[in-house]
């Protein structure tokens, strides 16, 4: 099975051998980081066409590496980044460069939006507010470019758009629409009340297919183009987050998994139809979801994670490593002696209302500090935004046993893990997984090569436990106090989100 992660700053492939789960590679294409276009503040795109691009040479770079032969590729599944907006024409052509997750020029649309549905409806028929979601981008393109909006065939997120590149055919999920806030979970269906608001037609929307499930087979063109086999079926798509849950074998109540790349996720699986009534967190149907099974994920994400030690890279010597740079910040002692940062500088923020923050580094003593005190103070000011998600889940009865994370991006950091564990207080059990190989496995089960989850990552072995020290939550606790002093002060004068 060959899997495929389309995230913001790359695209990562996996071919997984079905018999053993043995991953046979793993490569990431383009080697440097994928930019995002910002036309103005607050902004976020990418152009789906060079998606397309890295995904054909990540392919051919894992075939390059010869530990396979390509046409012994059963299936193909895809996870991508969530929430973002892609228009198609009729020729299957992208209207314009996606707007991506991180992107806030919607809100004030959402945020009316919520008003004008209503609260009470939007929290238990879609869980969530409009907010900043992909139906709140879309009405933005209705507002801001109507010409273009007029020429729209269907909608599509950006893993849909990756499988039509392969198959020729458009298709969704009902994951797909709920991360859109386009479901109605009471009644079962594409919201009839939103779709009205916006005034947008339900033509947009392309076939509703299982996760688990055919999404297209195989264009012999492309086919031809990247060795495989004409007529493989894409078996399964979803977006990043659940599907990083469903490779750590999170799927049934009270499962938790993380992730800490360019944005930072907490994700919890409950039966119930979870919403916050700030819409902090949210919730949607995970991979497993059917209308007889409720599989809801409740999601916390900060937006500015990895991105704030992406960004100090840059600014500090762009030939560092992140290895090295972790290296630097485990001679620094916990605390960063008085250095605070709020790594809130990718956009507006759920758990703060989708208000947009900016990044903040405060307390500097310019004869005490370096660059390894920035490099810890961001590892811990990122695992201090985790406590205080984590807090608005506990506060809706999200109770966290262990939390499970693939040993990748952040978490290859062992400051950031134990910072992350004494702050949440949770165990983390991390594991050498990563998303292109659950879109793999994912594919797997799509085509019937395994009979459930469960049975598909029964393999699984925790690489590492890390458990929470009452000394060391203790020190922490009081320096997160100060933290969270410094982010009120922030929030009190922050300017209007865009």
């Amino acid at each position: 099975m060959l899997g495929i992660d389309l995230g913001t700053s790359s695209v990562k492939v996996s071919v997984v051998e079905i018999a053993t789960a043995r991953v046979v590679v793993t490569v990431q294409y383009p080697e440097t980081e994928r930019t995002i276009i910002a036309p103005e503040n607050g902004w976020a795109e990418q152009a789906p066409t060079q998606w397309w691009k890295d995904v054909q040479q990540a392919i051919l770079k894992a075939h390059a590496t010869q530990k396979y032969y390509p046409k012994d590729i059963m299936a193909i599944g895809i996870a991508y980044q969530m929430h973002g907006l892609v228009m198609i024409d009729k020729n299957h052509q992208a209207l314009r460069n996606s707007i991506i997750w991180c992107d806030s020029r919607a809100v004030g649309i959402g945020d009316a939006a919520f008003q004008a549905l209503g609260e009470a409806y939007c929290l238990n028929h879609l869980l969530n507010s409009p907010g900043n979601f992909t139906a709140a981008k879309l009405a933005w393109v209705k507002q801001q470019e109507p010409e273009l909006f007029r020429q729209i065939y269907q909608l599509l997120l950006p893993g849909d758009y990756i499988a039509l590149q392969l198959t020729g055919q458009t298709t969704t999920t009902v994951s797909a629409l709920s991360e859109g806030v386009f479901w109605d979970f009471k009644a079962q269906r594409i919201s009839k009340n939103l779709m009205q608001y916006f005034g947008f037609s339900e033509e947009y929307i392309p076939s509703i297919q299982p996760v688990f499930g055919e999404h297209g087979t195989l264009l012999a063109d492309v086919a031809d183009q990247l060795q495989l086999l004409p007529g493989i079926p894409v078996s399964y798509k979803a977006g990043d987050q659940p599907n990083n849950a469903l490779s750590l074998n999170v799927s049934e109540p009270g499962e938790f998994a993380a992730t800490a790349g360019t944005s930072g996720v907490i994700y919890g699986v409950t039966d119930q139809l979870i919403y916050d009534q700030q819409s902090r967190i949210n919730s949607f149907a995970h991979v497993n979801y059917t209308t007889d099974l409720q599989r809801i994920g409740v999601l916390l994400c900060i937006n500015g994670t990895g991105i704030l030690n992406s960004w100090l890279r840059k600014v500090t010597g762009a030939a560092i490593s992140f290895a090295f740079m972790n290296q630097l910040a485990a001679k620094i002692p916990a605390g960063c002696e008085g250095l605070l940062m709020l790594p809130f500088g990718n956009g507006a923020e759920r758990i703060l209302q989708n208000k947009t923050l900016q990044a903040h580094i405060t307390l500097i003593d310019l004869n005490k500090h370096g660059t390894a005190h920035l490099y810890r103070a961001a590892q811990e000011g990122i695992a201090f935004a985790f406590r205080y998600g984590l807090n608005i889940m506990r506060e809706n009865n999200l109770l966290p046993g262990i939390i499970r994370a693939g040993k990748a991006n952040m978490f290859l950091s062992d400051v950031f893990a134990d910072v992350f564990v004494q702050n949440t207080g949770v165990p983390l059990h991390l594991y050498n997984n990563d998303g292109s190989v659950g879109a793999a496995m994912g594919a797997a089960i799509g085509v019937g090569a395994y009979a459930s989850i469960r049975e598909a990552m029964q393999h699984q072995q925790a690489v590492a436990v890390i458990l929470p020290d009452k000394h060391k939550m203790e020190y922490y606790t009081q320096v997160y106090h100060r933290w969270e002093a410094l982010l009120d002060e922030k929030l009190n004068i922050t300017h209007p989100s865009l």
